[in-house]
């Protein structure tokens, strides 16, 4: 029997899937080791620059915190068993908990425990990043097994005057106006609430270095909240080329892609997304704007104004393995990740395309015949021009409306207008403006 040939497109979703097993196992937070180590890893496949802003640097309303970083963590019962242990889930450790060891009551301890009582065999992902404190997370199951008496806790972590990383890549292409991707590399081992995120925009970036773009990109793989807020502090004057963009989050799992609009609702990436989602044959959901929920909410705030939305599988919070144990590595999908990044290569090819142009023959319909262009329309292949698409390029072509103006008013696919106008072009018949 012969060797099984994988398709191209498996090999890039399992590709995807190498790079997050790779990270799965490190300690995220907002700040810290965890950060430079994983952003270390990205670097061995795309040339990405390193930024670290110190603690303290004030950053609009904001100020980068300390930094965090542990090294283990255990809680002991009397008789000196480990009740849950760091090395065993980094979840088991409140993120950005303080160091601590210390002996204390059951009674004590309760109040620094975290678990799940509606998913009693998953640990919760917790975090206390702006209020200085302790704590554990664990399965309830195993918190109510506990038996009365003492129990050491010991935190080995440090929070400190350090700084916040995050990473940067910018793709120069033909104009300086700019696409933003923005994921976020702040959550521990979360699969598909964090990891599937990055690697996607990492394969974005290796699919965008390899190609001629028309638009400059810009990659930011930076921590929730305090890194976009971060780096819009201290990159405003790039804010003036950025066209729009899309944050990636949730991309991994099996779920229906879903777009969170931009603040706008109607911007040309909203409607590049909605086209590309339509045209696909797949169910989706478009969901309107709201001031809550990823770095989109920073981008588009109003003195920053970005036309920023997000694309997602599943959103945040709908699904029962959401900031749980259970978001691990059998939670996403080569598939998945190999579809969320196919559809937002389209959605990058769209906007890439999107070109506005004029009739240079608007009295009367053109003769199509004798430009060659009526015999391709009439040929069967993939190299024929659709009639219908032709027609609906010349009569809208005023210098005010764009190809995907076109598509969505004819309900023609936009890359059928595109050949349209392609072919148009070269028979001297429109003029981009």
């Amino acid at each position: 029997m012969g060797k099984t040939v994988k398709s191209k497109s498996r090999q890039v979703g399992e590709k995807m899937f190498s790079l997050i097993e790779e990270l799965y196992p490190i300690c995220r937070s907002i700040t810290g080791n965890g950060v430079r180590k994983t952003l270390n890893i990205l670097k061995k496949q795309i040339p990405l620059e390193v930024h670290e802003v110190p603690t303290g640097t004030k950053v609009f309303d904001w100020r980068v915190p300390k930094e965090w970083n542990i090294n283990d963590a255990w809680l002991k019962d009397a008789e000196g068993n480990k009740v849950v242990h760091f090395q065993d889930s980094n979840l088991h450790v409140l993120n950005y908990s303080i160091p601590v060891d210390r002996k204390v009551s059951l009674d004590e301890l309760k109040d620094h425990l975290y678990t799940l009582p509606d998913q009693p065999e998953l640990i919760p992902y917790r975090t206390s990043y702006y209020n200085e404190q302790w704590g554990f997370c664990m399965q309830h199951s195993t918190f109510e097994n506990l038996e009365g008496g003492e129990y050491h806790a010991y935190i080995d972590s440090s929070l400190k005057e350090g700084s916040l990383t995050y990473g940067e890549l910018y793709i120069e292409g033909d104009s300086k106006e700019e696409i933003l991707i923005s994921c976020h590399v702040c959550h521990p081992s979360l699969c598909n609430d964090n990891l599937s995120g990055i690697s996607v925009a990492t394969q974005l970036a290796k699919d965008l270095l390899g190609k001629k773009n028309r638009y400059s990109y810009r990659l930011l793989f930076i921590p929730g909240t305090i890194g976009s807020i971060t780096w819009l502090s201290e990159n405003e004057e790039k804010l003036r080329n950025m066209r729009n963009g899309l944050v990636l989050s949730c991309v991994g799992d099996e779920g229906d892609v879903h777009w969170k609009k931009t603040r706008e609702e109607h911007s040309e990436v909203d409607r590049a997304v909605s086209r590309v989602l339509k045209e696909s044959g797949d169910s989706f959901e478009l969901l309107d704007f709201s001031p809550y929920g990823y770095d989109e909410r920073q981008f588009s705030s109003p003195g920053i104004g970005l036309d920023v939305g997000c694309f997602m599988r599943s959103p945040w919070g709908s699904f029962p393995e959401y900031h749980t144990s259970a978001d691990n590595l059998d939670f996403v999908h080569p598939e998945s990740l190999e579809d969320s990044f196919s559809k937002i290569s389209s959605i990058l090819q769209l906007l890439e395309n999107n070109r506005t142009y004029k009739n240079l023959n608007p009295k009367c319909e053109p003769q199509l015949g004798r430009r060659g262009l009526y015999s391709k329309t009439a040929v069967d292949s993939q190299q024929a021009v659709d009639h219908m698409a032709v027609l609906w390029v010349l009569n809208l072509s005023d210098g005010s409306n764009s190809l995907l103006d076109i598509s969505e008013r004819s309900e023609i696919p936009f890359n059928s207008i595109r050949v349209a106008a392609d072919a148009l072009k070269e028979a001297n018949l429109l003029k981009e403006v």
